[in-house]
């Protein structure tokens, strides 16, 4: 199963703080044990919502919102994506993380969806579609 690894914002992330040596030293090391396990796919970590935007949908207008957002407890300042055999093996790895901020800070495990969870209406066509553009993306467009 793959899930998706979110690390959520702190006030301090948010600001910009950048993290130390030593915090960028353990999150090596621990992203090199998950490359070597053979759990990691891809990771990244985001600049705060002061440099981003929102889109918003209602109907068939678009809303162009510019960050910074409020309620940094609901904001997300990173992610992994993880190939694991179960979600307590995802909370294992999760448990041996190096804290990704230097404050107190929060990481959320989510499945991502796998082509049977669409059910009927993920037809063999559409199936079709999807692993030719996910072959696409691996071999570089």
């Amino acid at each position: 199963m793959r899930v998706m690894v979110i690390v959520k914002a702190t006030a301090g992330s948010e600001a910009g703080q950048m993290p130390d040596e030593r915090l960028l030293t353990d999150m090596g090391r621990f992203n090199e044990e998950l490359v070597k396990a053979g759990v990691m796919l891809a990771g990244e970590g985001l600049h705060p919502t002061s440099r981003g935007v929102r889109v918003q949908f209602s109907g068939k207008q678009r809303t162009v919102v510019d960050g910074p957002f409020t309620e940094t407890k609901e904001l997300v300042c990173g992610f992994w994506l993880w190939q694991v055999r179960s979600m307590d093996e995802a909370i294992e790895w999760v448990k041996r993380c190096p804290n990704p901020h230097m404050e107190d800070s929060e990481i959320e495990i989510r499945p991502v969806f796998e082509d049977e969870d669409f059910g009927a209406e993920f037809t063999p066509e559409l199936r079709e579609q999807e692993r030719r553009l996910r072959d696409r993306i691996a071999s570089g467009g």
